[in-house]
């Protein structure tokens, strides 16, 4: 049987141990991913003991906390707190997901916490989304119009405005992205859920006039049909959302327009 290894490099090696302070009844154990580039080493897990009732209610408040209070170098993104922005994107106990709203007691006595699988990291939690981010653009992520602007604003019915429910609201965290076997494998062709979800958001708009063009860009084995509705993307999406519904109308509506 072939034996698959990474990397000498790459392979995690035990970390630092914080205990939990002296009179901690209850504790919760961290591990988190450590890797800083700089150092040359290779990348550990680090292990932090809290007390849990000195902790906030939340993933990312325990993360607050570690960085306030015990290690000011581990880094990690975030910004509004309210699973609005997307920043604190990151892989705890093993599912994707937004450290602000993931509440540490859903989550047991040990938390392991990973930067979002198969993407460069920049330093600990830290992930390049550089390409991720090329990828949103390149669908053209706005509203393209061929008639001229009206003096006013450009008017749905309540029914044409309902299309874009489940649509609208993602947050481009990259949860599903990253949780996408198809997309770990043939991100530099294959767009993902995230950016395809995009991509129906805009075709699905009743104001675009651009929808032949659209679907011309997406027609493509790699774009597109790379995507094998494994449906991890719907599993794990924070906000509940659908991707693998949203890629399955555009390849619905690419079949109708070939009868």
């Amino acid at each position: 049987m072939v034996q698959l290894r990474l990397p000498p490099k790459s392979r995690i090696q035990p970390g630092k141990t914080w205990p939990a302070p002296e009179g901690a009844e209850k504790i919760v154990t961290i591990k988190v991913y450590r890797w800083d580039p700089e150092s040359g080493a290779n990348p550990r897990l680090d292990t932090f003991q809290l007390d849990r009732k000195l902790c906030g209610a939340m993933v990312l408040d325990v993360l607050i906390k570690i960085k306030n209070e015990i290690d000011t170098t581990l880094a990690f993104r975030r910004s509004c707190r309210e699973g609005v922005c997307g920043s604190c994107a990151m892989n705890i106990n093993g599912k994707n997901t937004l450290a602000c709203i993931k509440p540490i007691a859903d989550l047991g006595d040990t938390i392991a916490i990973y930067p979002l699988p198969h993407q460069e990291v920049i330093k600990d939690l830290v992930v390049d989304q550089t390409h991720f981010f090329a990828q949103y653009a390149s669908i053209r992520p706005w509203l393209m119009t061929l008639t001229p602007p009206p003096d006013r604003e450009r008017l749905q019915s309540p029914a044409e405005r309902a299309r874009l429910d489940g649509l609208y609201e993602c947050i481009l965290c990259a949860c599903c992205s990253t949780a996408c076997p198809s997309y770990w494998w043939n991100s530099d062709r294959f767009l993902g859920p995230a950016v395809l979800l995009q991509a129906y958001r805009w075709i699905a708009d009743s104001r675009d006039e651009m929808t032949g063009e659209r679907l011309d860009e997406l027609e493509d084995p790699f774009r597109l049909y790379r995507c094998h509705t494994i449906t991890n993307c719907t599993d794990v999406c924070p906000k509940d959302l659908n991707p693998a519904k949203a890629i399955a109308e555009i390849k619905k509506l690419l079949l109708a327009r070939r009868q």
